[in-house]
């Protein structure tokens, strides 16, 4: 299985900062995923249009977008694309709280994958997928201009596991980057 990080954004909403780097428990948001995940995944991939020298440092894959400005339909693509086990485990890289937990959720739900709902909604971005099928789904969303995830679920019949109790978090705004004590990361990240 590999873990797919999507960390393409712009994050526009928090003046351009890249949000893999955002140190958040004394170290970047990207490797705290990455070291969460590691012992439940085998690979990992990162699709990242922003400081692939960065990822290089710490050992990472970066993938960017090959279909720029489509937003996480395009992170999707590239993380299809590059991956080269049968399953995709899919987080933002903003996501704050999830453990392996919500990996055994999404895996109990059957063969086909399923995408994951907590206290605050449908969170789209936190999927595990079968790799043919989503490399096929998100190649007919990229040719019919259907660049919305929650549509690419609906195509593929994705099932919903709702994980009660649980709220993943996201750092979308300047006060939920004070909320989680997360600051922008320096040159040098642990």
């Amino acid at each position: 299985m590999t873990l797919g990080v999507l960390a393409g954004g712009r994050a526009s909403r928090l003046g351009g900062l890249d949000k893999a780097w955002l140190h958040c428990c004394g170290q970047p948001q990207v490797l705290r995923l990455v070291r969460r995940f590691s012992a439940c995944c085998g690979q990992v991939s990162i699709s990242a249009n922003r400081n692939p020298e960065r990822y290089v440092t710490h050992g990472l894959k970066a993938l960017p977008d090959r279909h720029p400005d489509l937003g996480p339909i395009g992170g999707l693509d590239a993380l299809a694309a590059g991956c080269t086990t049968p399953w995709l485990f899919t987080l933002p890289v903003d996501a704050l709280e999830c453990d392996s937990r919500l990996l055994d959720a999404l895996a109990m739900a059957g063969g086909q994958g399923a995408c994951a709902q907590d206290d605050d909604g449908l969170q789209p971005l936190f999927a595990l997928y079968r790799l043919p099928e989503l490399r096929v789904a998100v190649a007919n969303a990229i040719a019919t201009g259907q660049h919305s995830v929650r549509g690419l679920h609906e195509a593929m019949d994705l099932p919903i596991v709702r994980i009660a109790g649980e709220r993943f978090g996201n750092l979308n705004t300047p006060e939920a980057l004070v909320a989680a004590g997360c600051e922008p990361g320096g040159a040098s990240d642990a």
